[in-house]
């Protein structure tokens, strides 16, 4: 019996106790019932005879039926809905068996509602449904109620229900204490069960079941065994209504003392005790050195003494926070299966057999001795011939952890060594930061571009980089924002650079070069067939299409497309291609050609970009091809000397670097010192001017390997004999006539080769470079190794 609040829904109504009218039902005799009346549906409860109740109209239908009954007689049948969720109920929606009612009120509300009091008068049945528009109207046939037995067993069960209904409402807040009252004012027996079937606390289901019993005694047993229910609940309900206010006053409880003790805490120290139980959690299966252990514990007995609030508590706790993440011993276990990391480098990279080796070795010793001060490698090499991604294969094959760093551009120290962490901001170096990432002590870390590093007036990280990258050093690498030594001797650096020029002599000390020398006409072939065409069609959407591209296709792809060391220019041009076979793919349904020949790369890549053709033969005399290194790799260097009337003098032109202007003065020094014996009247060289031209005049040049070319040009401009044909040469030439060695041998054969030549001219001291190269890749090349100038004259001019 908890429902006692009225509810403006519409023809819904919850019950509140409203003291019995005319309880004696005198008047019932005179009133005249009706058979066919008007019909109003409730939606959520059951009007019992006898019972008063308050509803809210909300229904056109049902207010237009309680205005007509009230204007007559005031009696209307009310019926229950048997669905509740039903908003606009048929016939069918409604039970047969309801209670006739007597409005006794009816009341205009302010907000224009209608609200009207009821008084059950006389339960009926439902005979047949007359009409349903514009209101229910029905046939109804009354029920009479049975005689009141008035035994022992039905005033002890009325008794029963008194006492029950009374003690529900006692544990029920939400009843008022009048309810009670009510219930001991009533007498007669029938009033009291309808009384009470009405004010139940349970479904319209159930209530009907009450309203259709006619027997007053099976209805009232049935009403004690709902009553009993609803006091158990009751109880319950009391039970842990009374439990939760006790605890919520516990709570309340604890609430004032935690707020009394942050009261105190923020009178003496921070309100951190979560974060530091979880920080010193945390250290307890961290695996430091005894040093990083003080450390911690310094830091952690400062933290729990400071107030969150404060600058300097981000400060020590992201320094903790530090510590606690750094794996100080704790690293990856290397795969010594070199015959499996073999063909992990075969297989992500083609060639490089000198540092695939080198790899080898690194893992032999390990697997010997167990662990080794890992060396500093530098690969260096023009860009696009794979440095980088070496790093990654590498990493994979020794089954560690990878990291790359870019250095290009990097011009702060702090960004190497770290800030000191009382600084705003502050943050561990790079190095330390890739530690913590990787989560590993011994990763492979790429430090990529290190030739590009910057540096300004305050700071250089190149001269940071001396301790990372001694392996006598880096066993204590000092950090400043850490404040600690940390061990870096477990990691394999692995240096990338496109030259050696621009490193610091001290820091390249400290390296292991290796030189990657840019591919071979053959090898870029290979590396096209086994990567770059796989690579394309797969993200071109055409990895299950057949495409086929022969050797001489691809051949003809990187001599007529491409002038590179490496591959990025190739891997772009075949990129090219299969957009086309994309899209070609796409409009054919799905059809396409196989192959691509030679003549789908003009049709897909327009005409060659270049042409070696220019480069075989010099007409001239005064015309002599050089060997160039370039940051992309070898090339075909023209050295045009022309004489005309003068005073002896020397002009260059061709935007020469000082290094190639005083290797062009030197050749013109040694011809005037030697005029006679390479047969040059020296009247004639006092008499003319000599202009030495190197074209593409846009592109800067500079370097000593163009001294025995210019000597030759000039020679050759002087006595009037041709350079021989297909002839190329490099090498530095000395004032006594020497011819010394130069760099980028194979990058300068290559590109010899590329460009159609026949025979090389160059220092006897680069035969060794020369060795190096696979011997395929040089098939019909004829070397000519010198020592003197005399030597380089005779092959190109004198036995032309």
């Amino acid at each position: 019996m908890s429902k006692f609040l009225l509810s403006n829904n519409d023809d819904e109504v919850e019950f509140m106790p409203i003291l019995p009218v005319n309880e004696d039902e005198e008047d019932d005799k005179t009133l005249l019932y009706p058979t066919e009346i008007p019909v109003l549906a409730l939606r959520n409860t059951v009007l019992f005879p006898n019972v008063v109740i308050p509803i809210t109209i909300g229904r056109d239908k049902s207010l237009k039926a309680v205005n007509d009954a009230y204007k007559g007689d005031k009696l209307i049948a009310v019926l229950a809905q048997k669905d509740v969720s039903v908003e606009e109920p048929v016939a069918s929606d409604l039970v047969n068996v309801g209670t006739v009612a007597k409005i006794i009120k009816l009341i205009k509300m302010p907000d224009g509602g209608t609200t009207i009091i009821l008084q059950g008068k006389q339960r009926f049945t439902l005979k047949k449904m007359l009409a349903e528009e514009p209101y229910f109207k029905a046939e109804i046939e009354y029920l009479t109620e049975e005689e009141v037995d008035n035994s022992n067993d039905f005033l002890a069960l009325i008794s029963g229900i008194k006492d029950i209904a009374t003690e529900i409402i006692k544990l029920s807040p939400n009843i008022p204490s009048e309810a009670s009252i009510i219930l001991k004012n009533i007498e007669q027996p029938n009033f009291l069960i309808n009384f009470v079937c009405g004010n139940l606390n349970s479904d319209v289901v159930e209530k009907q079941l009450l309203l259709e019993i006619n027997n007053i005694k099976a209805r009232a047993e049935q009403l004690m065994t709902f009553l009993n229910r609803e006091l158990q609940f009751a109880k319950i309900k009391d039970q842990v209504t009374n439990k939760t206010r006790t605890e919520i006053d516990k709570q309340q409880r604890d609430y004032f003392l935690q707020q009394q003790m942050k009261s105190i805490k923020e009178e003496l120290g921070g309100e951190n005790g979560a974060e530091v139980n979880q920080m010193r959690k945390k250290a307890e299966s961290k695996n430091w050195p005894e040093e990083a252990k003080k450390a911690f514990e310094t830091g952690i007995e400062k933290l729990e003494r400071m107030h969150p609030s404060t600058p300097d508590y981000s400060v020590v706790y992201n320094h903790l926070d530090l510590l606690l993440d750094l794996p100080w011993n704790e690293v990856t276990e290397d795969h010594y299966d070199l015959v499996k990391a073999k063909k992990i480098l075969d297989n992500d990279h083609y060639g490089m057999d000198k540092i695939k080796d080198r790899i080898l070795e690194h893992l032999a010793v390990l697997k010997l001795k167990g662990d080794m001060k890992s060396p500093i490698l530098c690969f260096v090499g023009p860009p696009g011939i794979g440095k980088t991604s070496l790093g990654k294969s590498i990493a994979h094959a020794l089954g560690r952890k990878y990291i790359r760093q870019s250095l290009g551009g990097l011009h702060d120290e702090s960004e190497i060594r770290g800030h000191r962490k009382t600084y705003i901001g502050a943050m561990p170096g790079r190095i330390i930061q890739s530690i913590r990432k990787a989560k590993t002590s011994n990763p492979v870390m790429v430090l990529d571009e290190l030739d590009k590093l910057g540096s300004d007036h305050r700071t250089d990280p190149s001269s940071a980089l001396l301790e990372v990258l001694d392996p006598e050093q880096n066993s204590t690498f000092y950090d400043n924002y850490l404040e600690l030594e940390y061990d870096l001797s477990k990691v394999l650096f692995i240096a990338t650079a496109n030259t050696l020029s621009t490193i610091q002599p001290a820091l390249r000390d400290r390296l292991e070069i290796i030189d990657l020398s840019g591919y071979a006409i053959e090898e870029k072939v290979e590396i096209a067939k086994r990567h770059l065409v796989p690579k394309q069609k797969e993200i071109h959407g055409l990895s299950k299409v057949k495409i086929n591209m022969s050797d001489s296709v691809l051949e003809k792809l990187t001599e007529s497309y491409t002038r590179e060391s490496g591959v990025r220019d190739l891997d772009r041009q075949i990129a090219n291609i299969m957009r086309h076979l994309a899209k070609e793919y796409v409009l054919n349904n799905n059809k396409i050609k196989s192959t691509v020949t030679g003549a789908d790369l003009t049709k897909i890549l327009g005409l060659p970009k270049f042409n070696n053709e220019l480069y075989k033969v010099a007409n001239i005399p005064g015309v002599a091809v050089g060997l160039a290194w370039t940051y992309v790799g070898g090339d075909i260097l023209f050295i045009e000397a022309s004489v005309s009337e003068g005073k002896g003098e020397l002009q260059l032109t061709g935007n020469l670097g000082q290094v190639m202007k005083e290797s062009a003065n030197a050749a013109f020094t040694f011809i005037k010192s030697n005029a006679k014996k390479i047969n040059i009247d020296p009247a004639k060289i006092s008499n003319s001017s000599i202009h030495v031209h190197v074209p593409e005049g846009a592109t800067p040049k500079d370097g000593p390997s163009a001294g025995i070319t210019m000597l030759t040009a000039i020679t050759s401009a002087l006595t009037g004999k041709k350079v021989k044909p297909y002839l190329a040469m490099t090498g530095e030439i000395t004032l006594r006539g020497q011819v010394l060695p130069v760099g980028g041998i194979k990058e300068k054969v290559l590109a010899a080769k590329r460009s159609g030549m026949k025979e090389i001219v160059m220092c006897w001291m680069n035969e060794k470079d020369v060795n190096e190269i696979e011997p395929n890749y040089i098939q019909g090349l004829t070397f000519h190794y010198v020592k003197t100038m005399n030597q380089v004259l005779d092959i190109a001019l004198f036995n032309s």
